[in-house]
């Protein structure tokens, strides 16, 4: 099993990562390892742009065929955007969990929040 991590993101324990775009906006997903223990991913239940949440907190709720987990968001922040895409076609999730499966995107209220590690320091945790 290959499972992947990229250097150019930040992750939180609870298996999502978020990558900073240029507008100062991040990106926010579950890792490959989320999705690799979840199976095929079958509904996503998301947020509302303009909702508030904090680092740790449920943004999404995600259905697979095992279970249904709730994504817990890596950075505190406000919703401006939702992967729309993914009521449509939940399986990007599984398929293309660090470009196209992302969930939100957010304004952080703190790019340096504590709590986030690096893709080697999440790595480590769950191998």
């Amino acid at each position: 099993m290959n499972i992947s991590y990229p250097d150019d993101r930040l992750y939180h324990a609870e298996h999502l990562w978020a990558k900073i775009e240029p507008d100062g906006t991040m990106l926010v997903g579950i890792t490959d390892y989320a999705q690799n223990q979840l199976g095929g991913v079958i509904f996503v239940d998301l947020p509302a742009k303009g909702d508030t949440f904090k680092q740790g907190a449920s943004c999404a709720s995600i259905e697979s065929v095992k279970v249904t987990s709730d994504a817990c968001i890596p950075i505190s922040g406000v919703v401006v955007k939702v992967n729309e895409e993914l009521i449509e076609h939940p399986e990007l999730l599984n398929e293309d969990p660090y470009g196209k499966g992302w969930i939100v995107s957010i304004k952080p209220d703190d790019i340096h929040e504590k709590g986030l590690l690096s893709a080697a320091e999440y790595a480590k945790r769950v191998e």
